[in-house]
């Protein structure tokens, strides 16, 4: 069993190392296109072999039989991030094409809302997939919030790094953990992110306007952070509360009383003459 298994695996472990393939044949073409630098390069290149190792684990701790058309589509969106992160840290030495990086950027978010789709046509959604598509959501606004904060200011870079903030303080509060229901606010609110990070990315409009496209983006994300930790708060009360231990009267007058109150039960079971008195109730102390 163990061994068939394994070579049901191997194909599935192929998709990962097909996806670096195609990274690195797309940043060869930007770099023939564009001139991209060693900085565009080195970060592509990281990209696709940091992509890969974290892809191919993942995979393999899944046990999928199949890697999925729906995860295929993630994938093909995971190559268009890398190349528009190469870009993103090629821009230190000069702008790229206008047109190339909102278009690559575009088309990635557009397939943003077809991976679930086809997963839900298919029966083969999967929390792999959908892990696999939150952390490429994730990457790409980051990588957006970088390259706008470069013209609007550090600010923005609260935007692509809330969501890492939140995973980092699940480790310390682990109630931060606990799944969410479905929400279509949530859902909105994240899609709205990558849109007008791209519209204030594609430098079209004055820097007020586009200023105050992405303080929208950002007091949206906070609302909809904001909102989700408080519903795990008081979902969280009971749990705690349930745990919560006992505490012991710190003061030694409650355990004297005790003590007292023993002393004068034993005192009333007993004759002085040390016979048993007939109110003993049955079986309360052992008979000599």
């Amino acid at each position: 069993m163990a061994l068939n298994n394994t070579r049901g695996a191997w194909p599935v472990q192929q998709e990962a190392a097909a996806g670096a393939g195609l990274q690195i044949l797309l940043l060869a073409l930007l770099g023939a296109t564009t001139g991209m630098g060693p900085a565009g390069w080195l970060t592509g290149l990281a990209f696709a072999a940091t992509g890969w190792a974290v892809l191919s684990r993942a995979v393999h701790r899944s046990r999928l039989s199949s890697f999925g058309p729906a995860n295929r589509v993630t994938l093909g969106r995971a190559v268009l991030v890398g190349a528009v992160t190469a870009l993103v840290a090629d821009s230190f030495r000069s702008a790229p094409p206008a047109a190339l990086f909102v278009g690559l950027t575009a088309v990635a978010l557009v397939l943003d809302g077809v991976d679930g789709k086809v997963a839900r046509r298919t029966g083969t959604a999967s929390p792999l997939g959908a892990r696999f598509d939150m952390e490429v959501d994730a990457f790409l606004i980051l990588v957006l919030s970088v390259y706008v904060s470069t013209r609007l200011g550090a600010w923005v870079l609260l935007i692509g790094g809330m969501r890492y903030a939140f995973v980092a303080a699940a480790r310390r509060w682990p109630w931060l953990t606990a799944p969410l229901p479905p929400s279509t606010a949530r859902k909105t609110v994240a899609a709205l992110q990558g849109v007008l990070l791209l519209v204030a990315a594609a430098g079209l409009l004055p820097v007020a306007v586009d200023a105050g496209v992405v303080a929208v983006a950002l007091a949206l994300l906070t609302w909809s952070f904001g909102r989700d930790v408080r519903w795990l708060w008081r979902r969280s009360r009971p749990a705690r509360t349930a745990r919560a231990p006992r505490m012991l009267p710190t003061s030694p007058m409650p355990r004297m009383a005790r003590m007292s109150r023993m002393a004068w039960a034993a005192a009333g079971d007993g004759w002085a003459d040390g016979t048993t008195s007939s109110r003993r109730p049955a079986g309360r102390y052992p008979s000599s």
